[in-house]
Parts: structure tokens; sequence; C-alpha cells
């Protein structure tokens, strides 16, 4: 069914080969996902960079893309109180898309679809698409909160959560099971009190969570997995169709 769709890694091209796939019809793919962010202790790091490598394979066959390199940094600020966690400022992080688009652009491509698997990241995404669409450039990005919304309905159990919880537990129990450690998944679901990110301290505005999970892991399969995945994939294919039309 997908045999016919041409993709392919930019990374892998020499320059002469980029010249014939960069056109005005061709729609750059950027996946974008923290390679160093906390996620409790049952996930690793760089869980969402290979969340959104997992997923950009998936999309590859599926719809014809040039695929950038992997965003491994950008806004992730919620996460900063765990030791590893890396977040750009808002500023570093919509310029850095901006920059890269307009570099990319000057080669002919004016369509960009970020693969995008954060929450905090949306923000400086959708500063970034209003300023590239200032220069003719067209943006679009993955609002990874609505993409699979009513498969992860269907599916979750937890009262409460949305990080390194039921869902993000059991998409890598699905993508990637030899980095999920099971045995140390933890229900960790305390109510929010007022806005703020993450923190390991009682008392403070946001989210207390010692473990850094906000929901219940336990309850995570790779079934669920499955499905959820299946959904953002067709999502994210929608979405980057809407844009080839443009």
């Amino acid at each position: 069914m997908h045999s016919q769709v041409k993709s392919v890694l930019l990374a892998d091209l020499s320059w002469q080969e980029a010249e014939q796939w960069l056109t005005p019809q061709t729609v750059i793919l950027i996946p974008l996902g923290a390679a160093a962010k906390e996620h409790g202790p049952h996930l690793r790091l760089d869980n969402d960079y290979r969340m959104a490598e997992a997923l950009r394979d998936r999309v590859m066959v599926r719809t014809p893309v040039v695929v950038a390199p992997t965003l491994a940094y950008h806004h992730y600020p919620a996460f900063t109180g765990y030791p590893g966690s890396i977040s750009l400022a808002f500023d570093t992080a919509r310029d850095l898309l901006v920059e890269l688009a307009r570099s990319l652009a000057v080669y002919g491509p004016r369509r960009f679809y970020v693969l995008n698997t954060g929450v905090s990241t949306l923000g400086p995404l959708q500063a970034a698409a209003g300023i590239l669409q200032d220069s003719g450039i067209c943006m679009h990005y993955t609002d990874i909160q609505t993409v699979a919304a009513g498969v992860e309905t269907a599916v979750t159990q937890q009262r409460r959560g949305s990080h390194a919880d039921e869902i993000e537990t059991s998409i890598m129990l699905y993508l990637a099971p030899e980095r999920v450690a099971m045995h140390q998944a933890v229900r960790d679901d305390r109510p929010r009190h007022g806005p703020g990110g993450f923190c390991r301290e009682a008392g403070r505005p946001g989210i207390h969570s010692p473990s850094g999970v906000w929901g219940n892991a336990r309850l995570a399969t790779a079934e669920k997995g499955r499905r959820i995945v299946a959904a953002m994939v067709d999502g994210m294919v929608r979405d980057i169709e809407r844009l080839q039309r443009l």
C-alpha cells in the first residue's frame, strides 16, 4: 500500500542529491523530541527523542517528506528540578525553528511540519510559525494533546495525569519495550495546585511529584500503546497531507 511513497532523511544525502529533493513542492518534516528530560524512574531521559524518531519512521512510509535531523533540545521548563533535564529559553527555542526553516527555505521548500512530542513546546512553535508566515513560509506542527485524543480517552484508566503516565508508558512499551523498566513504574497522581511545573518538594505551586511521574504508569500496556501510536500517526499524516495541498 505504501510502497510508492518516497521519503528521505536529509542527513543521508550528498549536497548534490539534496538539491534534487529540496523543491518548492517538498514538505520538510522536523522531528522534535527531548533527548534529556525526566520521565520518572521507569523511562529514560531520551524518551521523547526515541518516540519522535519512531513516529518519524512510521510517517515516512505513509506520505512523502524530506526529514531534517531530529531536534533534541527545546523548551521544557516544567522539568528542570530533576537532574539531567535540559530546557532552552522560550525565545531560543522559537528562534531555533525559525532559523532552521529559513535556512532550508533558501533552497526551495516553503512548507514545514514539526513532528512535535511535547506540550511546553507548543508556545514557541506557535510563535515561530507566526514569524515564518510573514516571510511566506508555512510551518505546521503536531498538537500532541489532541492528535490522538479520542483513542487516548477510550483506553485511559488513570484518574489524572499527563507525563510518564499510563499513556506515555504504554506508547514506549509498544515502541521500545527494552527501554521501559516496568518494575520501577509508579502511581504518582496528586492533584495540581495552581500554575507551575513539576516539583519534587511539597508545598510549591504546580504538580508535586517526587518521582517525576504524573499519572499511573502501572496501568500501561503495549496494546494501549499500539492503539495510541496508530492514531497519532494517522493524525500526523492528515496534518502533513493538508500542508501538501496548500
